[in-house]
């Protein structure tokens, strides 16, 4: 009997304790229109009845793989990543859900796309507290043609790895998930994806994404440690502009966690790196005043930008 053939695509599903979610994320991916697939889901250690709720569903293209102890998100898709044996990986997170023409229209636009191409994203509905608004991915070209330039792309932020499917001969040269960060994995690994390949947009929702409120201390403390590790990884790659950016951001989270030198310090060199920034300045002048009125701004400025597409409180 011949050797198995390999799947087009490899889907990885990364999981940790989503006993009661999982089983929807597993149905959107069999219910797809594209069938040529094989599903590995990573159990990170889970402590519910997650395996469980996995070996119910009766599919020998699902691929249980469990790790004996928690090792976080990234390690989980890497763990995927390596067991993979198709031609593309997509990836899905245990508490979302696609719409069933995801993968077929994602890999018609792959095999007809210029061979530089190596990510296909699409838009995303996002679901907060029982409210659906659309997420317009971030353009990262134009759809009437394909500009490649070998350089690290930061406009790729933004783009959910729910919605991507990626070459696998990518990851052979960007590398995989980098498993310091807490937080904003899939944004350093579009960075360095953009490097060597082109980005192509799907403009059309086709993942429901859920988002899960979190502590506001345990976000600040994470997106602090991600953001000075990626500025310590591209610091010799970023232009002042951008890192004036990232040190807003690093100043503007400590501030808001009650760390107010190192706050204003960053805060004061992003004004210093781009002086034209009147975000910027305008933060920088504020910490001066104390914890209480540069929250004053924060709050005037969410008024200000409430309902804008794709705002961020950052």
């Amino acid at each position: 009997m011949g050797k198995a053939k390999n799947p087009t695509v490899s889907v990885i599903i990364p999981t940790y304790n989503r006993a009661h979610l999982v089983g929807r994320a597993i149905r959107s991916v069999l219910n797809q229109t594209y069938q040529d697939f094989e599903l590995i889901v990573v159990d990170d250690a889970s402590t519910d009845n997650t395996e469980e709720v996995i070996r119910s569903f009766d599919d020998n293209r699902i691929r249980y793989i469990r790790h004996d102890e928690n090792k976080g998100a990234a390690a989980a898709r890497n763990t995927g990543i390596r067991a993979a044996r198709g031609w593309y990986i997509a990836f899905q997170d245990s508490d979302d859900e696609w719409m069933p023409t995801k993968l077929e229209k994602q890999i018609k636009a792959l095999e007809n796309a210029p061979a530089k191409v190596g990510v296909v994203y699409t838009d995303m509905w996002r679901i907060y507290s029982g409210k659906k608004k659309y997420w317009h991915s971030p353009i990262i070209a134009p759809q009437d043609g394909i500009i490649y330039e070998e350089a690290l792309d930061w406009r790729v932020m933004g783009i959910g790895i729910g919605t991507a499917v990626i070459k696998r001969e990518c990851f052979d040269r960007a590398g995989l998930f980098d498993e310091r960060l807490p937080r904003y994995i899939d944004f350093e690994l579009f960075v360095r994806l953009s490097k060597y390949c082109c980005f192509y947009q799907i403009n059309e929702p086709l993942v429901n994404y859920y988002a899960s409120p979190r502590s506001i201390s345990f976000s600040n403390e994470a997106s602090i440690k991600a953001l000075m590790l990626l500025v310590e990884k591209y610091f010799e790659d970023m232009d002042k502009k951008s890192l004036a950016k990232y040190y807003y951001l690093i100043g503007h989270l400590s501030y808001q966690n009650g760390n107010v030198e190192q706050g204003r310090s960053y805060l004061v060199s992003a004004v210093r790196l781009y002086p034209l920034g009147i975000k910027y300045l305008v933060a920088a002048f504020t910490s001066l005043f104390g914890v209480n009125a540069y929250n004053k701004l924060r709050k005037l400025k969410r008024k200000i930008y409430t309902g804008r597409k794709n705002y961020e409180e950052l």
